[in-house]
């Protein structure tokens, strides 16, 4: 069973895959995935460099010099991912390979909506909160700016929709025990037989 975990940004997503790894489901987290590939020693380096001079150095690429050269260019955004992409979904084949015996996995993927990931999973569980809170904790975040947060909002699908689309609502509004609680029913849930 491949349960998709997905949320917009600032809504707990990490927090919530942190959660499903304690009760001890193998989960592939997309982002890590990038960051070790556009790390030090990461495989994107050089491919990162040559189609966007500048934005990476010794400790790998510099995901903030990056952001600014793609997020209000569609077109780098797109070259982008189409370096990006195929990477991350070798390394997810990989993961998938190795927890095949696995009753369930969790594939933590940033844009499974809007990049047609939900394709690949049975089941999805989308991460939400109210919006006030989601955009006092991404403010919240160094570096971050309203102009900044609203291109990355304009790039996602509204969180009504994920909402809508999900096959369980995460709500992280709430206490952290009251979100390890909806982590722990949607394992059980998983986990019975004829949910596979």
């Amino acid at each position: 069973m491949k349960l998709g975990l997905t949320g917009s940004i600032g809504m707990g997503k990490s927090t919530v895959a942190a959660m499903f790894a304690a009760q001890g489901v193998p989960v592939f987290d997309a982002d890590a995935a990038v960051h070790r590939l556009q790390g030090p020693e990461g495989a994107l380096v050089a491919e990162i460099e040559t189609h966007f001079p500048g934005t990476t150095s010794a400790r790998g690429v510099d995901r903030g010099a990056l952001a600014e050269r793609v997020l209000a260019a569609p077109e780098a955004l797109r070259r982008l991912e189409a370096l990006v992409h195929p990477a991350v979904a070798r390394e997810r084949e990989s993961f998938l390979a190795a927890n095949a015996a696995a009753p369930l996995v969790v594939l933590d993927i940033p844009l499974l909506f809007e990049k047609e990931g939900w394709r690949d999973v049975d089941r999805i569980a989308v991460v939400s909160a109210p919006a006030a809170v989601q955009r006092d904790r991404v403010l919240a975040r160094p570096g971050m700016t309203e102009e900044k947060f609203a291109r990355i909002l304009a790039q996602q699908l509204p969180d009504a929709e994920k909402r809508a689309r999900a096959d369980f609502v995460i709500d992280t509004g709430g206490s952290l025990e009251q979100t390890r609680d909806s982590v722990r029913r949607i394992v059980a849930c998983l986990s019975e037989p004829g949910n596979s």
